[in-house]
């Protein structure tokens, strides 16, 4: 387990239904049906390196924790495994979903004092004597909020994100977990690997992005107020769009994983994108603008997009030119993460959870997509995405 240094305790129309929606996956003769809850086969020829990274925004921790249990997803009476309830443990997650090399959990809400549930959610992730021989052992790794004046609420229970790395990839490829310098939310996490033959140097950013509100955002050190949270919000962009400049100049192709809070397009919101008010479709055009580089183009998207028109916006240093992974496979399909447990599952949903990546590994996507269940949703308000990246020398993608 790692926690890094400033959040130690010492330092204070709606998608079809899941059974019927098949993804594309690159160089494959066939699709195969991602949405559902079984496992999936991410095994690689010898000669080629594989990634596969989860993200799911869980809104606590908490009931994630309990034990693992051998019956998970089992049908009963008839009905189809995906519309079983799912176990809410982390560890069933991991198995079911073929062990993924990465697992980024945004809004884990722990208290960074709080070192029973920390050392909870370790025990949950490991490997058990009485598994078999090819279940795999994970490490997690923590970014929780010491910002004293904008993440007072609930016990400190706000924020947080939780990288969950499988042991062998780690000890392979990782170099270095670090928070970055400019958040204390909780918000941020970086994980910084070593190149290989085939795979360049990576930087893994776990995010979960500030929501964009009229309430009062605090500087972290006097606590005065220092704007709005969607004043913080646009910061943020900024911040991390900077971040990843420096990390491509270091050499890295970047990827960014978790919750953005941005539902990009009339596309990402059923029934309706959100357009009210209006410094919602400013926030939206200003990541636009940050992040992709003619998006209408890139990934087949509607010319009226972002809601507004980028023009709105003020950008000093251009854009990232990132791919949004699910939208560049999936340019007309309609799928969603987050589902609000206040109201019937489909009736009101947004994309808001992304995985992006550098252009530079726009050739190495084999899958992007998410698992659009009740069952998957499990105790949250998301449901998981994924993405999966391959490293060998056929890196061509479809245009």
């Amino acid at each position: 387990m790692s926690i890094p240094a400033r959040n130690t305790i010492q330092d204070r129309e709606i998608s079809p239904p899941a059974s019927t929606r098949r993804s594309k996956r690159r160089r494959l003769s066939a699709s195969q049906d991602r949405s559902t809850a079984s496992s999936k086969d991410h095994s690689t020829p010898p000669s080629q390196e594989s990634i596969t990274l989860y993200s799911w925004n869980v809104n606590g921790i908490a009931p994630f924790l309990q034990p693992s249990v051998a019956s998970y997803l089992k049908p009963s009476d008839g009905k189809d495994a995906g519309q079983c309830t799912a176990k809410a443990s982390l560890r069933d997650f991991l198995r079911r979903h073929a062990w993924p090399n990465l697992l980024f959990l945004q809004e884990v809400k722990i208290n960074p004092e709080d070192t029973k549930t920390i050392r909870a959610v370790e025990k949950a992730v490991a490997r058990q004597s009485s598994e078999p021989a090819d279940a795999h052992d994970y490490e997690i790794h923590f970014c929780l909020p010491s910002d004293k004046f904008n993440a007072r609420g609930f016990g400190r229970k706000v924020y947080g994100v939780c990288s969950i790395v499988r042991a062998d990839f780690s000890e392979r490829y990782v170099d270095t977990f670090r928070p970055v310098s400019w958040d204390a939310e909780g918000r941020f996490l970086v994980i910084e690997t070593k190149a290989t033959e085939r795979m360049p140097k990576l930087a893994f950013i776990n995010v979960y992005a500030v929501n964009g509100t009229d309430n009062p955002y605090k500087d972290p050190e006097t606590g005065e107020v220092a704007g709005t949270r969607h004043d913080r919000k646009l910061r943020v962009h900024s911040l991390l769009q900077s971040e990843c400049r420096e990390l491509e100049a270091r050499g890295f192709s970047v990827c960014i994983a978790g919750d953005l809070n941005i539902a990009r397009s009339r596309i990402d919101g059923h029934p309706n994108l959100r357009t009210f008010p209006k410094q919602h479709c400013l926030n939206r055009a200003d990541f636009e603008a940050k992040f992709f580089s003619d998006s209408t183009k890139q990934h087949k998207m509607p010319v009226d997009s972002a809601a507004t028109s980028a023009k709105d916006v003020e950008t000093k240093d251009g854009s990232l030119g990132m791919i949004d992974t699910f939208r560049y496979l999936h340019p007309e399909q309609k799928s969603y993460t987050y589902y609000p447990r206040s109201k019937t599952f489909g009736d009101s949903c947004d994309r808001v959870d992304m995985i992006l990546v550098s252009e530079a590994l726009k050739g190495n996507l084999r899958e992007a997509g998410m698992h659009e269940t009740p069952s998957e949703r499990g105790p949250s308000d998301h449901v998981p995405l994924y993405v999966q990246l391959d490293f060998d020398d056929e890196t061509s993608v479809p245009p």
